[in-house]
């Protein structure tokens, strides 16, 4: 693997750290995709760097990076392999639950350089308010990395004397509650086309009692930590995360493709691929629908970041362009690894081949709620100045 697109080195301690380990992520995509999860000692090692920490707050030892770079160096490790990049991204973006609790259990949850922490805020739970505490109970599909977590998180509806709580606008009432993960029961449920090595199975837990001041409404709580990091909008850091998983897998399938043109003869004709007109138009038209996807991104970036860091709301438009520009990037993403795959020819179909592997995670992260189809929808409605669900942007 050649050139990195995005300059992490400068970042602090975590930049190089992280850069240091890129070889040996890569080297042993095969192994975690075979293993279904992140190897434990890999997740290790990229805790010790400080790659779960990037969107940590600093009050608790955390890196609050801004989220252009935490973009970066997602999409960084997600080159060297993307199972691995979303994996951190899970992990970072837990940890944004910490801006919004108490700072004695923030503390004791993500307080720990190393933790791994992981969730689901999908309300796929149920949690019955007993005064001090709640008793959840429930099963939550895509537990990405969970394997590796001290703590999860799951969402669940809130119930009180057996009646479903709401929100003040008659919405059903939710949390995302956090829980020590060897209270959870992992189930062997991910059996997947690709992102095989985020060990995205399900998770479940049977009337476990969990402290309220471990829980978080993402929907109506205020976050505790004054920094712009809170501000930005947080389903918008979760869409940026995949995206930015997107964005590293399909430069690393067009980094390849390259490397196969410059160097593989077509057949019988001695010409190497590179010498053939339709190959240099489609790795042309790649490149700049990646570059594009990316410029689209930063600047969407840039606007709701110098948003967050004034006094005011974030404006809907900017946090729709946010949505809409991450939807975009993983869908244009997907669309190069394809291009990468279909010039990788009867080749590329072989387990060998690492471009059938980022053929299928850029296919599945497509799939994931914050950057599916529904979301240019949502995105339109604000842009033309139809009512829409800001809750969810």
């Amino acid at each position: 693997m050649t050139g990195l697109q995005y300059d992490i080195s400068s970042l602090g301690e975590v930049g190089p750290k992280i850069l240091a380990l890129l070889p040996e992520i890569a080297a042993r995509a095969e192994e975690t995709e075979q293993a279904r999860r992140l190897p434990a000692d890999l997740a290790a090692k990229l805790a010790e760097a400080g790659a779960f920490n990037l969107s940590k707050p600093a009050s608790l030892g955390g890196l609050e990076l801004e989220p252009l770079d935490f973009l970066k160096i997602v999409a960084t490790v997600a080159e060297a392999d993307a199972s691995a990049g979303w994996c951190v991204m899970i992990a970072v973006t837990s940890t944004l639950g910490a801006a919004y609790m108490p700072e004695p259990a923030a503390r004791e949850i993500f307080g720990a350089d190393d933790v791994v922490t992981g969730g689901v805020f999908a309300p796929m739970g149920k949690a019955e308010d007993k005064g001090d505490h709640y008793l959840l109970s429930g099963q939550w599909q895509w537990g990405s990395g969970s394997a590796n977590c001290s703590w999860l998180g799951g969402g669940a509806m809130i119930f009180k004397d057996g009646e479903l709580q709401k929100f003040d606008n008659g919405a059903p009432y939710h949390r995302m509650l956090f829980f020590p993960a060897q209270q959870a029961s992992l189930i062997d449920s991910w059996h997947v086309a690709g992102l095989k090595g985020t060990g995205s199975g399900d998770f479940s837990v049977e009337g476990i009692k969990v402290p309220k001041d471990r829980s978080v409404s993402f929907v109506g709580d205020r976050p505790r930590d004054p920094g712009a990091l809170y501000k930005f909008p947080l389903f918008g850091l979760l869409a940026l995360g995949v995206s930015a998983v997107a964005l590293g897998n399909a430069r690393a399938a067009l980094e390849e493709i390259r490397t196969i043109a410059i160097n593989k003869k077509t057949p019988g004709g001695g010409r190497s691929m590179a010498q053939r007109a339709t190959i240099q138009v489609d790795l042309a038209r790649a490149t700049a629908h990646l570059g594009g996807a990316f410029a689209f991104l930063e600047n969407a970036i840039g606007e709701c970041w110098s948003e967050a860091q004034g006094d005011g709301e974030i404006s809907p438009k900017g946090r729709a362009n946010l949505r809409l520009a991450c939807a975009h990037a993983t869908e244009i993403s997907a669309d190069i690894c394809k291009t990468a795959y279909t010039l990788g020819g009867g080749s590329a179909v072989y387990s060998t081949s690492s471009l059938q592997r980022r053929f299928r995670d850029a296919h599945v992260a497509t799939q994931h709620i914050a950057t599916a189809p529904a979301v240019f929808e949502l995105a339109g409605r604000i842009l033309l100045d139809q009512p829409g669900d800001m809750a969810m942007l």
